[in-house]
């Protein structure tokens, strides 16, 4: 089992911040776009799920952000994934920051993610839903309109 944090970022015009996946495992080179997901990563053994959504931003995007602008959680999702020769049973928690005006820098990435030289792009729900590229949510064009209504006070919701 596998404990991670992920955010839905989103700029002052809400636009999401995703993530191109190119990489079916840990032993080939990188491909196309497999699909696009939210920053995030696993949980380290003791961490927080906010401290997990706090330390992936400023690995991946390097943004440094306090854990309270992070909205949630608003979503959780379990999914099965290969990773190689593995099964990951990844157990998903989404947090929301908003208003994010920051130029994405990705020198602080693991050394797999920068082998994997995974693109990136601001989407608007519009895009999003009309694409026929592939999202982690899955349905992610039909749940992050909800989110774009304004800060999140309800409980999570569980998405595929």
């Amino acid at each position: 089992m596998r404990p991670s944090a992920r955010v839905v970022v989103l700029d002052p015009d809400g636009r999401m911040l995703l993530f191109g996946a190119r990489l079916a495992g840990p032993g080939g080179p990188p491909g196309a776009v497999l699909f696009w997901y939210p920053p995030g990563g696993g949980v380290e053994d003791g961490e927080p799920l906010r401290a997990t959504a706090v330390r992936e931003l400023a690995e991946e995007i390097g943004l440094v952000v306090d854990a309270q602008r992070l909205e949630g959680p608003v979503w959780l999702r379990r999914h099965l994934s290969a990773w190689g020769e593995r099964t990951l049973d990844n157990r998903e928690t989404y947090f929301v920051l908003r208003d994010v005006v920051h130029e994405v820098d990705v020198s602080g990435q693991t050394e797999l993610e920068a082998f994997a030289d995974q693109p990136y792009r601001w989407w608007t729900a519009e895009e999003i839903a009309a694409s026929g590229e592939t999202f982690v949510p899955r349905e992610l064009g039909a749940v992050l309109p909800p989110l774009l209504e304004g800060p999140w006070t309800g409980p999570p919701r569980i998405v595929v």
